[in-house]
C-alpha cells in the first residue's frame, strides 16, 4: 500500500493527528506524540504511520510497550502486555513481598516477571513460554532484571529445582473462549498469537492445568495468580480450591480486572 504522505514532504505534527484520527484512534494526539519521537527520520515517521493506520497495535509499531513504568520490548507474534494485568503484579507484591524465588508463567514478553523482579530486587526469576517468538522477546526484558526464560508447555519448561520452592507463581494464561476469538478487537485478532487468546471451549482449559499442578511447585505460603474474567471468576475459584489452594478473588473495577489467588499453606 503506498504511503498517505508524498514521498517529497515530511509528515508534520499536525497531519500525523489527522491521519490517526481518520484511521479511528481514539487516542490520536497521543499516538502521534510517540510516534513522533519514536522516528527517526521523516520517510521512517511515514512508515510507521502507515502501519499504525494500517491497524497494526501501536506497541507493535513502536516495538515496545509500557507496563508498571517499564519498557517492554514487543514484537510481531508476541502478546502485547495490558495495563490491567498490572493490578495481577500489584496484587502478587501485597501477597508476598519478601518473595525469593518468582515464575512468570505463560510469559510472553515476561511484562510481569520484569515488572516483579524491579520491585523485589535481589530474587531468583525464571519465566517460561511454548512460543518460541515469545522466548525470544521475553529474554530481551528478563535478562535485563537478571531473569531465565524457559522453552515449553507450562510447568514442563521449568527446571525440576524449583519444586516446592516458588513464593509467587503468576501464570497469565489465555482466557478467552474459542466461540469469543472473533469477536475481539482486530488489534488483538489479527495481529497477537491464537496460543495466547484462546482458552479452549468456556476459556479455562489452561487455567485448569494450571491450579491442578500449582500446589507442588509453591513454597510454603507461596501464592499462585492468574487473570480471568468476571464471568469466569467463580469456575475459576472453584478450580483452584479443587487443586488445593486457599482461594480469594481480587477485582479492580477501574482496570476492568479479575485476579484468581491461590495460596499453599505455610
Amino acid at each position: 500500500m503506498p504511503s498517505r504522505f508524498p514521498a517529497s514532504s515530511s509528515p508534520s505534527a499536525g497531519s500525523v493527528v489527522a491521519a490517526l484520527r481518520a484511521a479511528g484512534c481514539v487516542f490520536a494526539e497521543e499516538e502521534a506524540e510517540l510516534l513522533l519521537a519514536a522516528a527517526r527520520t521523516p520517510d521512517e515517521l511515514a512508515a510507521l504511520v502507515d502501519r499504525r493506520v494500517a491497524g497494526q497495535p501501536l506497541e507493535l509499531v513502536l516495538g515496545w510497550a509500557e507496563f508498571r513504568g517499564l519498557r517492554i520490548a514487543v514484537e510481531p507474534g508476541v502478546f502485547v502486555p495490558r495495563r490491567r494485568t498490572e493490578f495481577l503484579v500489584e496484587q502478587a507484591l501485597a501477597q508476598r513481598p519478601d518473595a525469593a524465588a518468582v515464575v512468570d508463567l505463560c510469559c510472553g514478553s515476561g511484562a510481569v516477571g520484569a515488572a516483579l523482579a524491579t520491585v523485589l530486587g535481589r530474587v531468583e526469576l525464571h519465566a517460561a513460554d511454548i512460543d518460541p517468538a515469545a522466548v525470544r522477546c521475553a529474554r530481551r526484558n528478563v535478562a535485563a532484571v537478571g531473569g531465565r526464560v524457559h522453552a515449553g508447555d507450562l510447568f514442563e519448561a521449568l527446571p525440576a529445582e524449583l519444586r516446592g520452592r516458588v513464593d509467587i507463581l503468576a501464570a497469565n494464561v489465555p482466557y478467552v473462549p474459542t466461540g469469543d476469538i472473533d469477536l475481539l478487537p482486530a488489534e488483538a485478532r489479527d495481529h497477537e498469537p491464537p496460543a495466547a487468546l484462546d482458552g479452549g471451549s468456556d476459556g479455562l482449559d489452561v487455567l485448569r492445568r494450571v491450579a491442578a499442578e500449582a500446589v507442588r511447585w509453591l513454597a510454603p505460603g507461596g501464592c499462585v495468580l492468574v487473570e480471568t474474567s468476571e464471568r469466569q471468576a467463580p469456575t475459576a475459584v472453584d478450580a483452584f480450591t479443587r487443586g488445593g489452594l486457599t482461594t480469594r478473588l481480587a477485582v479492580c473495577e477501574e482496570r476492568y480486572a479479575t485476579v484468581v489467588v491461590g495460596s499453599r499453606g505455610a
